[in-house]
């Protein structure tokens, strides 16, 4: 059962109640990952020369590694891109893997001005420790589904994933709808 959460609005009357439901699940899943306990048993797991990896480390890994290295010139501009963040935090962030063993940089063989990225042995056993922990953790989560519910979730999960990878962010779905100050600073204050 997920928790529900108290907005400050509630929801239109033409937005369909699936909705709803759909972003608190989405809120629980983001929450879930996040749990400290998880996050450590996950770092723990991956330790390398007795230290728990940072949870910024595995992000710069699993940047590289979706990226497709190997396949394309992997850089931080790449590693931006991908993770959704400025390409000076993303610097930083794989300033810190290289630091930590995880990623090697070199100079790009398509432009000598930027530098390719690449996961080093210990950074590709760390994605392939945290792909299993996250696959065996998901598996117990759904193993009293049947195969057909497994495979139908994962469907319509993947579906909605690429849709909110692919939304415009520009668009005007995120505007609130007009209405009157007096009538939204009461809702708040109920």
């Amino acid at each position: 059962m997920l928790a529900r959460l108290n907005y400050c609005d509630p929801v239109s009357p033409h937005i369909d109640t699936s909705v709803a439901e759909i972003e608190r699940a989405a809120f629980q899943l983001r929450r879930l990952w996040a749990k400290p306990h998880l996050l450590q048993r996950l770092r723990e797991q991956c330790g390398h020369g007795g230290r728990p990896i940072q949870l910024s480390s595995l992000l710069v890994i699993h940047a590289i590694a979706g990226y497709g290295e190997g396949d394309d010139d992997v850089t931080v501009g790449a590693v931006a891109d991908y993770l959704d963040i400025d390409p000076s935090t993303a610097s930083r962030l794989v300033g810190h893997a290289i630091d930590a063993g995880f990623v090697s940089r070199s100079p790009s063989p398509v432009d000598a001005r930027r530098a390719h990225l690449r996961l080093t042995e210990a950074g590709d056993r760390v994605r392939g420790l945290t792909d299993d922990f996250r696959q065996r953790f998901i598996a117990q989560l759904v193993a009293d589904w049947t195969d057909g519910e497994r495979r139908e979730f994962a469907r319509l999960l993947g579906r909605f994933a690429e849709a909110a990878a692919n939304f415009p962010m520009e668009s005007t779905a995120f505007e609130p709808p007009e209405q009157e100050p007096a009538q939204a600073a009461a809702r708040c204050e109920d």
